[in-house]
């Protein structure tokens, strides 16, 4: 057997979410399908986050074995020529029979981009969260600092939550202003269903100056979901980076195109 792994992007406007679902258009299953096509062998693939519909991914990692001996390079170009073209494999690496995409990792990032315009965008509308208020960086950036650490983040968990506990640990996040844009920067060893589209929503506020800096920090102690903010749109999320072992030597940081010109 063969154990792989391979890097992928994708737009998730085309999509209703990563996860199979019958009769609907996903990422598992536009890439099992294609996968299957170029090992001639049915492919059963494990993913490193299930993200939701709409949500976008430049780091999105799979891992699968198979039968099938294959160059990378076959890997990659085959698998491109049979997906979506919302769907791009970027790279492949060989790893060992006990690597998971899920299990391995070591964390996940996640970047949620603000776009401000006081008229509607024409391009772009499904790559960003368009909002019309000026978001205020500074503020945001002072709220999500009770965000670091392991917490219960049930206050920010989606009712449809399956994780058997509400408890993260998130080891780096920051909020930074490119131009017209503001930019959510968040990295932990996991996040809960909708996680950090609920922190996102709830920051929105306070940059906006409806709530004060500490009700970041209200909101996480409080464990109650219903006090938040409504959860942000999908379509200015983007899966950016997954962390493993650096046995592995997986590429580094692969940012999306919108936000290609700036340093994260």
């Amino acid at each position: 057997m063969f154990y792989l792994a391979l890097g992928v992007e994708y737009d998730g406007h085309a999509f209703h979410g990563f996860q199979t679902q019958p009769g609907l258009p996903t990422v598992q299953s536009d890439l099992e399908h294609a996968l299957s096509s170029v090992a001639d062998e049915k492919i059963k693939l494990v993913t490193a986050g299930r993200t939701d519909a709409g949500v976008h991914a430049s780091g999105q990692v799979i891992s699968f074995a198979t039968s099938a001996n294959r160059p990378l390079d076959g890997w990659v170009r085959g698998t491109n020529s049979l997906t979506s073209e919302a769907i791009s494999i970027r790279w492949a690496r060989t790893v060992d029979e006990g690597f998971s995409a899920r299990f391995t990792a070591l964390s996940r990032r996640y970047l949620y981009v603000w776009h401000h315009s006081d008229r509607p965008l024409a391009l772009g509308r499904t790559l960003v969260c368009q909002t019309a208020d000026v978001l205020d960086q500074e503020r945001m950036q002072l709220a999500v600092q009770a965000l670091v650490g392991e917490h219960d983040f049930s206050g920010f968990r989606a009712a449809g939550c399956q994780s058997r506990s509400a408890r993260r640990n998130v080891s780096r996040v920051r909020v930074e202003r490119f131009g017209e844009s503001v930019v959510l920067d968040i990295t932990a060893n996991a996040f809960l269903l909708h996680m950090v589209r609920n922190i996102a929503g709830s920051l929105h506020q306070i940059g906006s100056g409806r709530q004060p800096v500490d009700w970041m920090a209200q909101l996480l102690a409080a464990k109650n979901r219903s006090l938040a903010a409504a959860t942000a749109p999908p379509h200015g999320l983007y899966m950016v980076h997954v962390e493993y072992p650096k046995k592995y030597n997986f590429p580094a940081l692969q940012l999306p195109i919108v936000l290609h010109n700036v340093e994260i």
